[in-house]
């Protein structure tokens, strides 16, 4: 095949790293554990094997698309570089004030997060810019020679500047990133003007903290992973999924690394983004399970759903305003500890409790036989019968069921006076309940009713929990697509080249001015398409135009979407209309007698997504049927049943397998039980539905 046809999108997971090559219309995929050390021997391996099995040489692949959960690990684990915050002298201490709001309402011994840097790597500048972006008290560069004297001494290795008001007038924070860099060279520096030109300081310097505390982390990994990959003759660009569901270069990547956050989940809606968009579906739940998290998200009319704040790392059972909060571009999902490594324990109630802790690929759950010693949803899954102890990923791997049984038992069994079996349905009940609850608290938050909704599961555990799901959570149809065991990674080769850019200019609606607002979109525009243009050149960029808008006196905005013409003209008139049209959607009414502000206006610019061919569904149905069985524990059923097992490659259009029946492939397991039937669509995918009453 023609060297021009060859893409790679690789995608580290916490357990397991994913690798898929497509050329044409051929596609070759492969799983191999992380390497925490070196994530990039691991892409290297998988790499390999695919070249190996398209037969071609690693040189003829012409674009890598990358993303990786490095980030979100070095801010959950603490891993990141000695960081410095400089600010406006009387706001050293924002981080660790918060918004001072209480996430649990109740509890008196309540702990708030510890900020990601102490108080003694906090320095202040007697500086002031106002909100109406003017200085009220200039800068001394006197001052910041004095504290570059002073972080040299300290030995930091990066530093974060963030000023009040500095998404207004960037002036002071770009005059200190002067000065460092002249007199600090070796040091990387972070301004919030350009990390997240955002009103809310605490938001806004909890952002930039971040990005400069792994920025040398993630800069260190990229120009090893380019070096590697160039070692090993490929000599082709390498992209960034970023967490809005787009694709970045390397040097942005570098540079904003904190946009890579949600890289990996992001893969995976897009992913599912494209699978709605071949079924005409306007109603999708994309569930996404790998080995150390579960991802939900919403899909409504072929576009994920987006927000500007998000959460890495909560504390507090995943409750909202126990993390740290992010302010960039991001799809919006739910994220919970529920993967295939995810341990389970018994608390002092007496109940299993499973996840957020996880196994990872090092040791592993108990059955991986590489020394972990408390059971995983992994070990819970083997003992139900769900998995082939023989043939996991492949048949690359090897499963101990004595392992697991034994984990199980000491773990769970032995406190709570259950054989192993018992035990793993404990287990498995739990987690699958943890995820529904969190899909329904999703839909609720964004007023859906699930019910209404078709669900596309992927990821390497989510084919084996997804029926399960549905059952819990009223939903008759679920999507298992070919190469659902890697679909976060073939979702990177289908996202376009993006960049969002925002910035929080605050304008009533009663003083629009019209003026003012197309120099601000053209701004936003140009800086946009200047990241796009770092990734391609030459392809046509489409620009989507949004507004923040709330009524005076609230708390939080609504996005409002713009087409290019209400962008390029702006009236007042058509402003409100649009927000009532959504307030009224979202919460029923409007506000009389409130003027109406606009915080923040956003551009995205991105390359046009190819266009996806309709699946037509199939219209001669064929009882499929295999000679191979095994007991399989069906949850509904609350017992052990024999189930017929298919490998998925010999199944075609038309063949239909009603469950209990376990359908096999070398990345994941699509488990069918008693209460659904699945049937294979023309593209292969496995269309599961509820069996009529």
């Amino acid at each position: 095949m023609a060297r021009s046809n060859w893409r790679l999108g690789v995608d580290i997971g916490g357990t397991f790293t994913d690798v898929v090559l497509e050329g044409g219309n051929e596609v070759f995929s492969t799983k191999v554990l992380t390497t925490y050390d070196a994530p990039e021997n691991a892409i290297l391996d998988g790499l390999s094997q695919v070249c190996g099995k398209a037969h071609i040489d690693p040189a003829e692949i012409t674009q890598i698309i990358h993303g990786t959960t490095l980030a979100t690990n070095a801010l959950i684990e603490r891993r990141g570089a000695r960081t410095a915050l400089i600010t406006t002298e009387g706001f050293r201490d924002v981080i660790e004030m918060r918004t001072e709001s209480r996430f649990e309402q109740y509890d008196l011994n309540l702990t708030l997060p510890e900020p990601l840097l102490p108080r003694q790597r906090r320095y202040t500048l007697r500086e002031r810019v106002g909100a109406d972006g003017d200085v009220l008290v200039a800068l001394d560069r006197n001052d910041i020679e004095s504290l570059a004297d002073e972080l040299a001494l300290a030995g930091y290795d990066s530093v974060a500047i963030g000023f009040l008001h500095s998404y207004l007038n960037p002036a002071h924070e770009r005059m200190v990133r002067d000065v460092l860099s002249r007199k600090l060279p070796d040091m990387m520096v972070s301004l919030s003007s350009d990390v997240s030109p955002q009103m809310r300081e605490y938001e806004r310097f909890n952002t930039t903290i971040a990005n400069a505390y792994i920025k040398p982390l993630m800069k260190s990994y990229l120009d090893r992973l380019a070096d590697r990959l160039e070692n090993a003759g490929t000599t082709c660009p390498i992209f960034l999924m970023h967490s809005g569901g787009g694709i970045i270069s390397l040097a942005s990547a570098a540079e904003f690394p904190v946009r890579l956050v949600e890289s990996g989940p992001a893969g995976g809606a897009v992913f599912a983004a494209t699978l709605a968009s071949q079924y005409g579906l306007t109603k999708v739940l994309s569930f996404d399970m790998g080995g150390t998290t579960a991802k939900i998200c919403l899909i409504k009319n072929q576009m994920p759903k987006t927000a500007r704040v998000f959460e890495v790392a909560r504390s507090y059972r995943f409750k909202k305003g126990s993390g740290m909060p992010i302010s960039i571009p991001v799809i919006d999902m739910v994220e919970i500890g529920a993967g295939g490594g995810s341990l389970a324990h018994v608390d002092k109630l007496r109940q299993i409790r499973v996840g957020p802790e996880s196994a990872g690929s090092e040791p592993g759950p108990a059955c991986y036989g590489r020394g972990g010693v408390r059971p995983a949803v992994t070990d819970a899954d083997l003992v139900l019968g769900k998995l082939d102890p023989d043939n996991f990923a492949g048949g690359s791997m090897g499963l101990s069921v004595a392992d697991a049984k034994t984990a199980l038992i000491e773990t769970l069994g032995q406190p709570l006076d259950m054989d192993a079996v018992t035990a793993a349905f404990g287990l498995a009940e739990v987690v699958d309940e943890n995820m529904a609850n969190a899909a329904r608290v999703h839909a609720v938050e964004n007023g859906e009713d699930l019910a209404e909704y078709t669900m596309i599961a992927f990821g390497g555990a989510a084919p084996l929990h997804a029926a399960r799901l549905c059952e819990k959570l009223g939903i008759s149809r679920c999507l298992i697509p070919k190469g659902a065991g890697v679909g976060s990674a073939i979702g990177f080769l289908r996202a376009p080249f993006s960049f969002e850019a925002n910035r929080s200019v605050y304008m009533r609606l009663s003083d629009l001015s019209p003026v003012t607002v197309q120099g601000l979109f053209a701004e936003l525009e140009a800086e946009a398409t200047g990241f796009v243009r770092s990734c391609d050149a030459t392809a046509a960029i489409q620009a989507e135009h949004k507004i923040y808008m709330r009524y005076v006196g609230q708390g939080w905005e609504i996005p409002v979407n713009l087409t290019a013409a209400q962008a390029a003209n702006p009236d007042a008139e058509t402003y409100l209309k649009l927000f009532e049209a959504d307030y009224t959607r979202l919460f029923g009414r409007v506000v009389d007698g409130l003027d109406i502000e606009i915080t923040v206006w956003s551009v995205n610019a991105a390359t046009p997504t190819a266009t996806v061919t309709q699946v037509h569904p199939v219209t001669e149905l064929v009882a499929a049927e295999s000679p191979d069985q095994r007991q399989m524990f069906d949850a509904a059923l609350g017992h052990m049943t024999t189930a017929q097992v298919t490998a998925r490659r010999g199944l075609g259009p038309g063949d239909r397998v009603c469950g209990p029946a376990i359908i096999t492939e070398d990345e994941t397991t699509i488990i069918i039980p008693a209460s659904r039937r699945a049937t294979v669509q023309n593209d292969g995918t496995v269309d599961i539905e509820r069996v009529p009453a």
